[in-house]
């Protein structure tokens, strides 16, 4: 996985920007992409600072758990609903989601549908 480029290095390319040199020219000076300083001048401009944002981690999650009401209210209403029934459903209220994306949902709740073991056959089955 990158790693994000230091905040000194970032800083110093704003401050170059910030005295007038272009933001291409800041980034030949300092060895970096001119998209990266643009980014980076930008990213100044806008929050004050040139800090990266976290990497890695799940980013569209919220997306699916912002339905989570809905979607526990159908598990609750028949607890042996499977996944594409509730992908039917989400779809009728306007929800795309796919099958992985509710297997995960589930999955950050502990929630599972394992089927019970098959019980043994009766004892008069087993003297015949």
């Amino acid at each position: 996985m990158s790693k994000a480029l230091s905040v000194d290095l970032r800083e110093r390319v704003v401050a170059a920007i910030a005295a007038g040199a272009s933001c291409r020219g800041a980034a030949a000076r300092f060895g970096v992409s001119a998209a990266s300083a643009i980014r980076w001048w930008a990213l100044e401009r806008g929050t004050g600072s040139v800090a990266p944002k976290a990497l890695g981690g799940d980013r569209r999650s919220e997306r699916i758990e912002a339905h989570a009401p809905l979607i526990l209210g159908l598990v609750e209403r028949a607890a042996d609903v499977t996944l594409k029934e509730i992908r039917a459903e989400l779809a009728k209220a306007g929800v795309p989601a796919g099958i992985g994306t509710l297997w995960r949902f589930f999955e950050r709740r502990r929630m599972t549908w394992k089927k019970s073991r098959r019980t043994p056959p009766s004892s008069a089955a087993r003297t015949s």
